[in-house]
């Protein structure tokens, strides 16, 4: 009898969405991940649940369609990581017709339809706060409906409820070796250890590896259809004060975001460009830099330039190569390609997809090898991500009473606090009446009953994990405070910081 009836390999947003959609259909389940959970493209996007309006015009309806749908879902399944917002979309000349996003707009409320979210509306920016940040020669625009999202976060909810009913996930864990027959055998190796397991089922998750895990690891022979797009983003200080975010049409015809982010700054991004290189070292290339810097400075008053930015990252997307010439034509939809043989362990590959509809495809991933196990209905559509349960009270609502609860707390801790746990911030938090009780300030508002919270129930085992995908506080961080952090978690595990 195999040790697992899964074993998924890979720990980004696909990853984890299938362990938890499985495990909680009572399924033995095994993920594993090489870094640290959603450490690859998953926290490298541009923090959008969205349902992709520029695919319209690659007649993608089907995909728009399922993604607002799913738009709605994460909403109510996790409303303090997934956030309403405004996005202002000005008139460009020599671009698409102001007829044009008319109807595209319409056309994507309507594929909404049932949606909570305000339906599209036209702008006079020239009396509207949205105009204020923007040249005078934007005169009229759109504002339409989407939300963003801790991309990061998402994950770790997710690894979080798999974990709670019964997977088992294991991080800085390589795959190394898989060994095909009635049952998988799969060999790991974690920090030099090497142990080796069974599995009935193999799901290959692994993003931007997917080829290289198909070939290399599973030795499947036919070559995986996938194409590496990276897509490249900056951060610089906020460029305006209202919450709206604003999406651009490059003179290219591309579509670039200028999104309020944590609360100080805007995201800006991103560029589709094709991928050959390490996967293990993607960075933003100076070029990538400037195009976004240029393409924002067409529209902002104040010139964006590669000074102002305070943080660049990039992701590769792994997407099925439908032979379509420019990267930003290849389609963001997901394909599922399962292997089964005669006496044969299956193996299902992901290829493609999109952050919005990673729940949807999960489910799809457990219904097509659910026939190698006792059947079982599909359940996470109506049920909350942990955190997502605010006792019947709206996000706004939850934060008065947060901060009646926890009233030491400055407001911008209470609401960053909220933001990343929701309706877990109390596990963070427990007992404590003051500031003190919660340890040290290790900077900008992380305290050390924080980090010990998050090395004990979420997987992080860095500085970096802390700062960049557990919060996003490494924007504040000096050196200094960057290793005066290492050295506590280091002194908390009784390891050495470097």
């Amino acid at each position: 009898m195999a040790d697992y009836d899964i074993a998924v390999i890979g720990g980004g947003i696909n990853g984890v969405g299938i362990a938890r959609d499985a495990a909680g259909r009572g399924l033995k389940v095994l993920l594993v991940e090489q870094g640290d959970l959603g450490c690859g493209t998953s926290s490298a996007s541009t923090k959008l649940v969205h349902g992709g309006l520029r695919y319209l015009e690659q007649w993608a309806f089907g995909l728009v369609r399922e993604s607002l749908a799913e738009r709605e879902t994460l909403l109510q399944q996790a409303p303090h990581l997934v956030k309403p917002v405004r996005f202002v979309l000005p008139v460009l000349g020599g671009a698409r017709k102001p007829w044009m996003l008319r109807l595209g707009l319409h056309l994507y409320d309507w594929l909404a339809r049932g949606s909570t979210l305000p339906k599209t509306s036209e702008l006079d920016l020239n009396t509207s706060i949205a105009g204020g940040p923007l040249r005078r020669s934007f005169i009229a625009g759109f504002e339409y409906s989407d939300c963003t999202v801790d991309d990061a976060r998402l994950v770790i909810a997710n690894a979080i409820d798999a974990m709670e009913r019964g997977a088992t996930i294991m991080t800085h864990t390589r795959c190394v070796r898989v060994e095909r027959g009635e049952e998988w055998s799969v060999v790991l190796n974690h920090r030099g250890k090497r142990s080796v397991v069974t599995a009935r089922v193999l799901i290959n998750a692994t993003g931007p590896w997917t080829s290289l895990f198909s070939e290399m690891i599973a030795r499947q022979k036919k070559k995986a259809p996938v194409r590496l797009v990276k897509g490249s983003h900056i951060v610089v200080p906020k460029l305006f004060d209202h919450s709206r975010g604003y999406i651009f049409q490059n003179t290219d015809r591309r579509i670039v975001f200028a999104i309020p982010f944590h609360r100080d700054y805007t995201l800006i991004g991103t560029t589709d460009n094709d991928f050959i290189g390490d996967l293990a070292s993607v960075t933003a290339t100076s070029e990538e830099i400037n195009y976004l810097c240029d393409a924002v400075s067409i529209y902002f008053r104040n010139l964006v330039s590669i000074g102002d930015v305070v943080w660049a990252f990039a992701g590769v997307r792994p997407l099925y190569d439908n032979g379509k010439r420019a990267a930003q034509d290849t389609t963001r939809d997901h394909v599922l390609k399962v292997d089964t043989a005669f006496r044969r362990a299956p193996i299902v590959s992901l290829y493609g997809g999109k952050l919005t509809t990673y729940r949807s495809m999960a489910e799809e991933v457990v219904e097509k090898v659910a026939s190698w196990f006792t059947p079982t209905k599909p359940w996470t559509k109506d049920a909350k991500l942990p955190g997502g349960d605010l006792g019947g009270e709206t996000i706004e609502q939850f934060r008065a009473s947060v901060k009646s609860r926890w009233p030491f707390l400055e407001e911008d801790h209470a609401d960053r606090l909220i933001d990343a746990y929701g309706g877990r911030v109390d596990r963070v938090l427990g007992t404590a009446v003051s500031l003190a009780d919660l340890g040290p300030d290790l900077g900008h508002t992380l305290t050390a009953a924080e980090v010990r919270y998050l090395m004990r129930h979420e997987w992080a085992e860095s500085a970096t994990d802390v700062l960049w995908r557990r919060t996003k506080l490494g924007l504040k961080f000096s050196k200094q405070q960057k290793e005066a952090l290492a050295q506590f978690m280091a002194s908390a595990t009784g390891a050495s910081a470097a």
